[in-house]
């Protein structure tokens, strides 16, 4: 087809001239879906079990808002400064930024947000005093998390605990190289500056009897595990064989157990690593045996790693047989080759003994970790019981009108502090109800963000922060932390990693990819969209970051 070619303006054809806006022409007419903003639930805040709004901390933390970020924490958790350092942080094995590079380090920022706030009280949130009064038995984390949610709902709540000092197994249970006592001491504090009464020598069913529980409107239990499992072999009742709970609780009491040079502790859990290194802090050769593989071991496996870089040694699919006993003293544990079968009720692999395998372990201390089981001897409800666990429904009712139990106590035990504390904290929610008050408990289903939800394209790849900690040589020769807070230079890197997912951060990118010109950014700096003009395309929700848009159909009206 031959070019034609212009020689003069007078030539060319007429051209369409408006003096009008192509805004008075309604291109939001030709759409049949419309884009809308609409935050949604981080995976991260889905996997805490003591519900803690994540992203909102976050990002107060990025604005430097400390105390801030602080109360936001204490809406769900009351020992922010406790889990910041033992928690075995669910929340990050959901992380989204965990399937692109590495998950955010969110308990280093929890312990750093608890830290910043050290001197520093929470304030008395109850506007009004409830006439109701609420026993809560026991000052582990689930007595201490009921209570505290108890009395922001202005209810008036005396803890009975058996021990000298509240705490629970926080205190008795987990040694200071892991949670320094000046924490957990100043986070009781607050929960009993807010007016919880902490009644400590009060043993329930000794020196208090059942029936001073009745002048109370509700009642929870919260008495925790603290009695170790027996293994059930020849020689368990020597005097060289310890419990992992009984030489924790003694050393954590300053009462220093008698240990040999060589100590072998049975068990995988956290009781059984917590043993091990504690052990090796008093100078001595420490072996960890365990049934199952490695992978297996229920402990945290951070704190795994950090026994086995202390000199902690291991040997797995292994099963004591016998303690071998010599002059009265421990000389050995005889023990058998495992191999693994099919999962059990635990939905671990179970392991099953080898014939002809059996050997001996040289040890002059055997400490057995095997599991914990509460004592429910001052329970007079006989029904209440179940075995060795208190009967309770979905919402922590014991069946008894006005009772209630939850944590390791339990049916339904959790066996973490942090699942203790969401224990803590829907028991409070349901008496709550209980008593006739309408629980703040929230039941709005919202859309969890999926990692294939995040446009990665606009987060470079970036390490994830490594907690900074003492040396290796102070650490296995000291109870000093092993762990220490991060700066806040480094904090705010980290939380700058964040997606913040499902949740708007005012990045533009949705306002300058609008081939329609259809988002504006009000006054007040938040998106509005003219849909006189938006066609729908669907531009603005594919490339937002953070999957904070989402596109739904349009109601179409026939005329």
């Amino acid at each position: 087809m031959a070019q034609y070619k212009f020689t003069s303006v007078e030539e060319m054809p007429p051209l369409a001239l408006s003096l009008d806006s192509t805004r008075k022409i309604s291109t939001g007419s030709w759409r049949h879906v419309r884009p809308i903003y609409k935050d949604k639930i981080s995976p991260c805040e889905v996997g805490c079990p003591a519900g803690e709004k994540i992203p909102e901390y976050f990002d107060l933390v990025r604005e430097k808002k400390y105390e801030r970020a602080w109360y936001k924490i204490l809406e769900d958790n009351p020992l922010p400064g406790v889990t910041g350092r033992v928690c075995y942080h669910p929340c990050e094995s959901q992380c989204n930024r965990a399937f692109y590079d590495e998950a955010i380090a969110i308990h280093s920022i929890e312990r750093f947000v608890a830290d910043q706030n050290l001197d520093k009280h929470i304030p008395h949130l109850a506007e009004t005093v409830k006439s109701e009064k609420v026993a809560v038995i026991g000052s582990g984390p689930a007595g201490l998390s009921c209570a505290y949610h108890l009395v922001r709902r202005g209810y008036r709540v005396t803890i009975y605990e058996a021990e000298a000092e509240a705490g629970g197994m926080l205190r008795y249970g987990i040694p200071q190289y892991r949670l320094p006592r000046n924490i957990l001491d100043k986070e009781i504090g607050d929960i009993a500056n807010l007016g919880v009464v902490i009644r400590t020598n009060s043993r329930v069913g000794e020196n208090v009897p059942w029936s001073e529980l009745e002048k109370f409107d509700a009642v929870f239990l919260a008495i925790g595990a603290s009695k170790s499992k027996k293994l059930g072999i020849e020689g368990e009742d020597l005097e060289g064989v310890l419990s992992g709970v009984d030489f924790l609780r003694k050393l954590n009491t300053g009462r220093v157990p008698e240990v040999g040079k060589r100590v072998v502790v049975i068990g995988g859990g956290n009781t059984a690593i917590d043993a091990a290194r504690t052990a090796l802090r008093m100078g001595k050769d420490v072996t960890i045996l365990y049934r199952r593989t490695r992978k297996e071991m229920p402990a945290v496996p951070e704190e795994i790693e950090e026994a086995e870089k202390e000199g902690v040694k291991f040997d797995f699919l292994i099963a004591p047989l016998r303690v071998i006993e010599e002059g009265g003293s421990v000389k050995g544990i005889e023990m058998q080759r495992m191999q693994l079968d099919k999962p059990d009720e635990s939905g671990r692999r179970k392991p099953v003994p080898l014939k002809g395998t059996e050997f001996i372990v040289e040890a002059d201390t055997v400490i057995t970790a095997i599991g914990e089981d509460p004592d429910l001897s001052f329970i007079p409800y006989s029904f209440l019981k179940k075995g060795l666990r208190i009967v309770v429904d979905e919402s922590h009712s014991t069946g008894v009108p006005g009772i209630y139990a939850g944590g390791d106590a339990a049916t339904n035990p959790y066996g973490t502090v942090v699942d203790a504390i969401r224990a803590g904290k829907e028991g409070a929610e349901a008496i709550d109800e209980f008593l006739g008050w309408k629980s703040s408990k929230s039941t709005e289903a919202m859309t969890v963000v999926k990692s294939g939800d995040i446009n990665t394209f606009y987060f470079p790849h970036e390490k994830r922060l490594k907690s900074p900690r003492i040396s290796l040589a102070k650490s296995k020769n000291s109870f000093k932390e092993v762990n220490k807070t991060v700066s806040e230079k480094r904090a705010l890197r980290e939380v700058d990693r964040c997606f913040s997912c499902g949740t708007c951060v005012h990045c533009d990118v949705c306002l300058t990819f609008c081939p329609d010109v259809a988002i504006i950014k009000d006054e007040f700096g938040e998106y509005k969209i003219d849909y006189d003009h938006c066609k729908g395309c669907g531009i603005c929700v594919s490339e937002c970051p953070r999957d904070a848009m989402e596109l739904v159909e349009e109601e179409l009206q026939w005329v």
